[in-house]
């Protein structure tokens, strides 16, 4: 294996960018598919072509770790970041992809705004991301984190309150368990976002 003994900063700050931004078109398109659902809808395949993607850059971020001698930070914490941001692609994958195989075609407004609350997220995981790459910024980038763990509460509540609206009233035992499900996915692909918003907490904290 051929090691680089000069530091590659701007090569891995470049790839976790594009990574995010990566993430954030998923979230779009996510959000796009929520507000006018079909089963055949182009917007499904066009988040697993972005999730395909985010798999070809995380295996890019990966290849460079094991190919570089000198990180721009701990090696540990670049491999969490590059998972970390891949899983929230793979979790809206997963929900999108539940959606067609359960055959939902309706508007839903919880779900419209489970969807909202996890592109804003995204967007500030990529801004965060995005201030990274000079380490000064750091109160900047910390002040992007804790909008993100602020966003991820605002999931916590309006997932509880579709959860109730479920629940109320006689409905069809198989229709809520779908319901619920999307729901959960969607909510758990916001946590994902803060697990980004944790890491990069650490990162900054160890070397700003």
């Amino acid at each position: 294996m051929v090691f680089s003994l000069i530091p590659k900063e701007l090569k891995f700050f470049e790839m976790f960018s594009r990574a995010a931004k990566n993430a954030v078109e998923t979230a779009r398109t996510y959000q796009d598919l929520v507000k006018n659902f079909r089963n055949d809808h182009p917007f499904i395949q066009k988040i697993r072509d972005l999730e395909h993607e985010g798999d070809v850059i995380t295996h890019e971020l990966m290849d460079s770790l094991n190919r570089t001698f000198i990180t721009p930070f701990d090696r540990e914490d670049i491999h969490g970041l590059t998972t970390d941001i891949d899983n929230i692609v793979d979790a809206i994958q997963a929900v999108s992809d539940r959606m067609q195989m359960y055959h939902i075609n309706t508007q839903d407004p919880p779900l419209g705004k489970l969807a909202d609350i996890l592109e804003r997220a995204v967007v500030e995981v990529e801004k965060a991301v995005r201030e990274m790459a000079d380490f000064k910024n750091a109160r900047r980038v910390l002040d992007f984190c804790i909008e993100i763990n602020r966003l991820e509460n605002e999931g916590d509540s309006a997932l509880s309150e579709a959860i109730q609206n479920l629940f109320r009233g006689a409905k069809d035992p198989l229709e809520v368990i779908k319901w619920k499900e999307v729901y959960e996915i969607t909510e758990a692909a916001i946590d994902r976002c803060e697990d980004v918003a944790n890491t990069i907490e650490g990162i900054v904290v160890k070397n700003a």
